[in-house]
């Protein structure tokens, strides 16, 4: 078991790793450092190590292609391996995360993502680089598809779920409060149509997170914040969730600290600060910004006053 956080006095420089996207992925950390530096030839074994297991493929290929440089060092490495499925894979997330941040046209990144998902077909990688694009860009229908595209290829795809949650919580916001939204039904139908062992089982409260968010950004928040958090379904898959992480615990997964943010957010919210300390003790400094920063909260003093909170350090 991870040690809790120490005071928060004397945590400033475990602090500093908060909101990592690298998480808790520690050959990822060292190998992302020198790719930054332009040498890509760790970050070429790192991915043939990795091989088909798409979620951290994913995960990788997502941390590494979000570093400014990726771009650049993508096409050097196309250059000495002409044909790479990996560097050209990398070259289109880059190309992606380039379009987020204004600096590059989506239609750029949907053709290289298109291009990587040509070279490699049983990848799914590229076809997430494609959700998160049309998560910005494209409309419901293409982001329905190339969900589709992701779970053809693996059908437990962790952070394609993530984001199809997320999108799906954003309709219907001036509903407000409706336990028979359609993402809770979405959530639970992934989550029980997966093996017993797989993190999807804590979508369902994913879920109730994304709303909240939605219903925090159309002023609803305030009026049913409590019922939210404390209403009967949402009790039930706040339980069953917590279960799941006691009897399962997936430490092995890339993404698992991100389940664990969302899970110990949740238990606050409900009002059970000593399931969310147990949560807070594996999370250690592996923060995420979301559920944080919901509803238009600074994340990291958000995280901070919770974590205290949860373990009594205040």
């Amino acid at each position: 078991m991870s040690p809790p956080p120490p005071p928060l006095g004397r945590a400033r420089k475990r602090d500093a790793q908060l909101f990592d996207s690298a998480l808790c992925d520690t050959e990822l950390v060292d190998v992302r450092a020198q790719f930054t530096q332009g040498r890509w030839a760790k970050a070429r074994s790192l991915l043939v190590a990795t091989g088909d297991d798409w979620d951290r493929r994913g995960h990788r290929l997502v941390v590494l292609a979000e570093t400014p440089a990726a771009t650049a060092w993508a096409r050097e490495w196309l250059l000495a391996e002409p044909g790479s499925a990996d560097a050209v894979t990398l070259l289109a997330c880059a190309a992606v995360f380039t379009a987020l941040r204004r600096k590059g046209t989506p239609e750029a990144a949907e053709e290289a993502c298109r291009r990587a998902a040509a070279l490699y077909p049983a990848d799914p990688t590229p076809w997430l680089g494609l959700l998160l694009l049309t998560r910005a860009f494209g409309t419901e229908e293409e982001f329905s598809r190339h969900f589709d595209q992701v779970r053809a290829r693996h059908r437990e795809h962790h952070h394609a779920h993530h984001l199809m949650v997320s999108r799906l919580a954003e309709r219907s916001p001036a509903a407000g409060h409706d336990p028979l939204h359609e993402v809770y039904d979405f959530a639970a139908w992934a989550a029980e149509e997966s093996p017993a062992d797989s993190p999807l089982a804590v979508l369902p409260v994913i879920a109730h997170a994304e709303r909240y968010r939605v219903l925090a950004a159309a002023g609803h928040a305030q009026d049913t914040g409590a019922e939210h958090w404390s209403g009967r379904r949402a009790r039930q898959v706040l339980r069953s969730a917590f279960d799941w992480w006691l009897e399962w615990e997936r430490e092995d997964h890339p993404r698992n600290r991100v389940d664990l943010n969302f899970l110990a957010h949740a238990k606050l919210c409900e009002g059970r600060p000593a399931e969310a300390a147990a949560l807070f003790q594996r999370i250690g400094s592996h923060a995420t910004r979301a559920p944080w920063s919901y509803p238009d909260l600074d994340p990291h003093k958000a995280f901070l006053a919770a974590r205290s909170a949860a373990l009594g350090t205040a």
